[in-house]
Protein backbone atom coordinates (compact mmCIF):
# COMPACT_ATOMS: atom_id res chain seq x y z
CA UNK A 1 0.00 0.00 0.00
CA UNK A 2 1.21 3.45 -0.76
CA UNK A 3 1.06 6.58 1.94
CA UNK A 4 -0.71 9.51 -0.50
CA UNK A 5 0.40 12.75 1.34
CA UNK A 6 -1.88 15.69 1.56
CA UNK A 7 2.11 17.81 1.48
CA UNK A 8 4.77 17.74 -1.33
CA UNK A 9 7.85 17.57 -0.52
CA UNK A 10 11.35 19.21 -2.55
CA UNK A 11 13.66 16.29 -3.92
CA UNK A 12 16.15 16.26 -0.96
CA UNK A 13 18.87 15.38 -3.95
CA UNK A 14 17.94 18.92 -5.89
CA UNK A 15 21.65 20.13 -6.70
CA UNK A 16 23.05 16.82 -6.38
CA UNK A 17 21.52 14.89 -9.78
CA UNK A 18 24.61 14.60 -11.41
CA UNK A 19 26.96 13.48 -8.42
CA UNK A 20 28.75 10.47 -8.23
CA UNK A 21 27.62 7.80 -6.67
CA UNK A 22 28.64 7.07 -2.78
CA UNK A 23 31.24 5.15 -1.57
CA UNK A 24 30.51 2.00 0.41
CA UNK A 25 33.59 2.36 2.61
CA UNK A 26 33.53 2.83 5.74
CA UNK A 27 35.17 4.44 8.82
CA UNK A 28 37.50 3.30 11.12
CA UNK A 29 34.36 2.53 13.61
CA UNK A 30 33.58 -0.12 10.99
CA UNK A 31 30.09 1.06 11.16
CA UNK A 32 29.56 4.50 9.72
CA UNK A 33 30.42 5.18 6.09
CA UNK A 34 32.92 7.77 4.67
CA UNK A 35 31.28 11.06 3.10
CA UNK A 36 32.56 12.56 -0.01
CA UNK A 37 34.57 15.73 1.41
CA UNK A 38 33.46 19.37 0.30
CA UNK A 39 35.40 22.54 0.12
CA UNK A 40 32.92 24.43 2.36
CA UNK A 41 30.26 23.54 4.89
CA UNK A 42 26.98 23.17 4.03
CA UNK A 43 25.64 27.10 4.15
CA UNK A 44 22.88 25.50 6.56
CA UNK A 45 25.31 26.00 9.23
CA UNK A 46 24.80 29.65 8.92
CA UNK A 47 21.41 30.35 7.77
CA UNK A 48 18.28 28.25 7.42
CA UNK A 49 16.96 27.33 4.31
CA UNK A 50 14.26 28.08 2.43
CA UNK A 51 11.05 28.39 3.07
CA UNK A 52 12.54 28.82 7.19
CA UNK A 53 11.58 32.67 7.71
CA UNK A 54 14.86 34.66 8.08
CA UNK A 55 13.17 37.78 9.42
CA UNK A 56 11.26 39.11 12.61
CA UNK A 57 9.21 35.81 13.30
CA UNK A 58 12.32 33.81 13.20
CA UNK A 59 13.20 30.27 12.00
CA UNK A 60 11.56 28.44 14.59
CA UNK A 61 8.92 29.09 17.79
CA UNK A 62 9.93 26.30 20.90
CA UNK A 63 6.57 26.12 22.70
CA UNK A 64 7.36 24.66 26.48
CA UNK A 65 3.89 23.02 28.06
CA UNK A 66 3.33 23.08 31.47
CA UNK A 67 0.04 21.71 33.31
CA UNK A 68 -0.90 24.41 35.02
CA UNK A 69 -2.67 22.55 37.41
CA UNK A 70 0.07 20.83 39.00
CA UNK A 71 2.18 23.09 41.45
CA UNK A 72 5.44 21.52 41.16
CA UNK A 73 5.78 21.83 36.69
CA UNK A 74 4.15 25.43 37.39
CA UNK A 75 7.42 26.22 39.54
CA UNK A 76 9.66 24.54 37.23
CA UNK A 77 8.28 25.52 34.34
CA UNK A 78 8.84 29.58 35.80
CA UNK A 79 12.30 28.91 36.86
CA UNK A 80 13.05 27.54 33.56
CA UNK A 81 11.40 30.62 31.48
CA UNK A 82 13.67 32.57 34.00
CA UNK A 83 16.93 30.92 33.32
CA UNK A 84 15.81 30.75 29.21
CA UNK A 85 15.77 34.65 29.79
CA UNK A 86 19.16 34.92 31.68
CA UNK A 87 20.78 32.31 29.99
CA UNK A 88 20.22 33.15 25.99
CA UNK A 89 18.88 37.04 25.84
CA UNK A 90 19.57 36.82 22.09
CA UNK A 91 16.33 34.72 21.78
CA UNK A 92 12.82 36.20 21.89
CA UNK A 93 11.08 34.90 25.11
CA UNK A 94 7.26 35.53 25.58
CA UNK A 95 4.44 36.01 28.42
CA UNK A 96 4.42 33.15 30.82
CA UNK A 97 0.59 31.33 30.42
CA UNK A 98 -0.80 30.27 33.57
CA UNK A 99 -3.85 28.61 30.82
CA UNK A 100 -4.21 27.46 27.80
CA UNK A 101 -4.09 29.71 24.37
CA UNK A 102 -4.60 29.07 20.90
CA UNK A 103 -3.90 25.66 19.59
CA UNK A 104 -2.19 25.14 22.72
CA UNK A 105 -4.86 23.04 25.27
CA UNK A 106 -2.35 23.65 28.60
CA UNK A 107 0.26 26.58 29.39
CA UNK A 108 2.91 27.32 28.12
CA UNK A 109 5.57 29.90 27.03
CA UNK A 110 7.08 30.60 23.97
CA UNK A 111 10.88 31.12 22.65
CA UNK A 112 11.58 32.01 18.86
CA UNK A 113 15.00 31.58 17.64
CA UNK A 114 16.72 33.23 14.64
CA UNK A 115 19.78 31.55 13.76
CA UNK A 116 21.26 28.18 12.87
CA UNK A 117 23.56 28.54 15.95
CA UNK A 118 20.79 29.59 18.13
CA UNK A 119 18.99 26.77 17.31
CA UNK A 120 22.59 24.48 17.81
CA UNK A 121 22.56 26.07 21.45
CA UNK A 122 19.47 26.14 22.62
CA UNK A 123 18.15 22.95 21.93
CA UNK A 124 20.66 20.76 22.62
CA UNK A 125 20.36 23.02 26.43
CA UNK A 126 17.10 22.37 26.74
CA UNK A 127 17.14 18.85 26.05
CA UNK A 128 18.68 19.07 29.49
CA UNK A 129 16.89 21.41 31.20
CA UNK A 130 13.63 21.09 30.05
CA UNK A 131 13.22 18.58 32.92
CA UNK A 132 9.42 17.45 33.35
CA UNK A 133 8.11 19.81 30.39
CA UNK A 134 7.31 18.73 26.72
CA UNK A 135 8.10 20.91 24.13
CA UNK A 136 7.30 21.56 20.69
CA UNK A 137 9.65 22.90 18.35
CA UNK A 138 8.02 24.30 15.43
CA UNK A 139 9.33 25.72 11.73
CA UNK A 140 7.99 29.10 10.73
CA UNK A 141 7.72 29.43 7.05
CA UNK A 142 7.33 31.79 4.38
CA UNK A 143 5.53 30.08 1.83
CA UNK A 144 1.99 31.54 0.90
CA UNK A 145 0.90 31.29 -2.13
CA UNK A 146 2.91 28.22 -2.94
CA UNK A 147 1.69 26.19 0.11
CA UNK A 148 -1.65 27.10 0.42
CA UNK A 149 -3.52 29.85 2.82
CA UNK A 150 -1.78 31.18 5.81
CA UNK A 151 -3.56 28.91 8.01
CA UNK A 152 -2.60 25.64 5.88
CA UNK A 153 0.64 26.69 6.20
CA UNK A 154 0.43 27.40 9.79
CA UNK A 155 -1.23 23.95 10.48
CA UNK A 156 1.66 22.02 8.48
CA UNK A 157 4.09 23.86 10.62
CA UNK A 158 2.26 22.63 14.02
CA UNK A 159 2.20 18.93 12.67
CA UNK A 160 3.85 17.57 9.65
CA UNK A 161 7.26 19.79 10.37
CA UNK A 162 7.09 19.62 14.24
CA UNK A 163 9.44 18.10 16.47
CA UNK A 164 8.81 17.04 19.80
CA UNK A 165 10.94 17.06 23.16
CA UNK A 166 8.81 14.60 25.51
CA UNK A 167 5.55 13.77 25.24
CA UNK A 168 3.65 14.88 22.40
CA UNK A 169 0.75 17.27 23.70
CA UNK A 170 -2.21 17.30 21.25
CA UNK A 171 -2.86 20.08 19.68
CA UNK A 172 -6.34 22.49 18.93
CA UNK A 173 -5.82 21.85 15.23
CA UNK A 174 -9.94 23.42 14.81
CA UNK A 175 -8.02 26.82 14.98
CA UNK A 176 -6.05 26.13 11.80
CA UNK A 177 -9.27 24.67 9.69
CA UNK A 178 -11.74 26.91 10.99
CA UNK A 179 -10.28 30.54 10.32
CA UNK A 180 -10.18 30.21 7.02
Amino acid sequence: MVYKSEYTYPSPLDGYENAPPLSEEKNEDGKSFKNPPRETLSKAYSEFPDPLDKGRRGGFDVHIYYFQSNEGQTKYARELWERIRREFPELRVYRFWDRPIGPHPVAMFEVNIFTPAQFGAFIPWLAIYRGPLSALIHPNTDEEGEGGSHMDVERRNHTQRAIWMGERIPLDLDLFWNSK
